[in-house]
């Protein structure tokens, strides 16, 4: 009772934390609801366990030194008269915001981290997050170091996530990936970005709850274990593909509206190098499932009613449906307006 007591507590705080960064009208009110933000996620990632308690060190001593970086920048920012050290200060704030949402080339500590976390403080750190680093990101545009990071984002995320067996791993570089299209978005437009960043919240979530429903870490575990039945292997398969963007998916709507936006920019060079990193993306996820599907060990046709009528199964399958078949609804309704 009173440890679930805390956790809402602590959940709260979370919120009320990114809530007063993104609404704060100085840096110094943003660098603060950070800080609220970071001391109530840390207990919520303690619980008890050794890799858990190692991950939230590794997160503190990250963000600490992220957020010691930027109240340096933000001091000597208000202190500094010379005009010719503002871009250098604006330069050391837009490295700490990255370093802080996970982006390359400052995501060392992310995976690691993903590593030790629970599903439900991993879907966490995954989405909510990224909000406040991501919307501080959006008030200084550099552009540049801004497509510096998006390169180096999807890069590493596509290629860190070729030799994983750890899903958390996995889908943390997967995170670093997507977090390359949301800073396209963000050097776009903020409606964009914000687009984006809900529907990748949306597939996260439906993976995360499969995920953490059947205590599932690795790969192997995709087709032992529950996954004896091919109705589960499909659905998990197109989930996964619908997470890499692939068109017949709903994944694919938020990355048709960014490839848009880049081709009437005329970035196509850079346009083209991020859909062939999601293609090596993709790749990762069909041989995930490529394993689940050819490897086969006692396989059942058929599941129980009891088992699909558990209320996560139901929101999962719910959850999954909108991900596959969103994509014709979604679009039906952009020709109708």
């Amino acid at each position: 009772m009173f440890n679930n007591l805390s956790k809402i507590m602590f959940l709260g705080m979370l919120v009320s934390g990114t809530l007063i960064t993104i609404s704060a009208n100085s840096w110094l009110g943003a660098w603060m609801g950070l800080e609220i933000n970071l001391l109530s996620f840390i207990p919520l990632m303690s619980d008890n366990k050794l890799m858990s308690t190692e991950a939230s060190l590794k997160y503190f001593l990250t963000q600490a030194m992220a957020s010691a970086v930027l109240l340096f920048a933000l001091t000597s920012m208000y202190m500094s008269f010379m005009n010719n050290s503002f871009f250098f200060l604006k330069t050391i704030i837009f490295f700490s915001l990255l370093m802080k949402s996970g982006s390359a080339p400052f995501h060392f500590w992310y995976p690691v981290v993903m590593e030790g976390l629970s599903w439900m403080n991993a879907l966490i750190l995954m989405t909510w997050q990224k909000i406040a680093p991501l919307m501080l990101i959006s008030y200084i545009t550099l552009k540049p170091l801004m497509i510096m990071t998006i390169v180096l984002s999807s890069m590493i995320g596509a290629l860190g996530g070729l030799n994983q067996t750890s899903l958390r791993k996995l889908m943390a570089y997967s995170s670093i990936n997507h977090l390359g299209w949301m800073l396209i978005a963000i050097y776009s437009s903020n409606l964009l970005w914000m687009n984006y960043f809900l529907f990748y919240c949306f597939l996260c979530f439906t993976l995360v709850l499969m995920f953490n429903e059947f205590k599932i870490s690795h790969v192997n575990q995709l087709f032992n274990s529950f996954f004896d039945s091919k109705i589960m292997k499909f659905i998990v398969f197109l989930n996964l593909l619908s997470l890499g963007g692939l068109p017949p998916f709903l994944g694919f709507f938020p990355k048709w509206m960014v490839i848009q936006s880049l081709s009437a920019n005329l970035q196509l060079s850079l346009l083209t190098f991020m859909v062939m990193m999601t293609l090596i993306t993709l790749y990762f996820y069909l041989r995930l499932c490529y394993s689940a599907f050819m490897l086969n060990y006692s396989e059942t046709n058929w599941l129980s009613s009891s088992f699909f009528f558990n209320s996560h199964m139901i929101l999962f399958m719910t959850c999954s449906f909108v991900s596959v078949f969103g994509l014709f609804f979604a679009s039906s309704l952009c020709f109708i307006y």
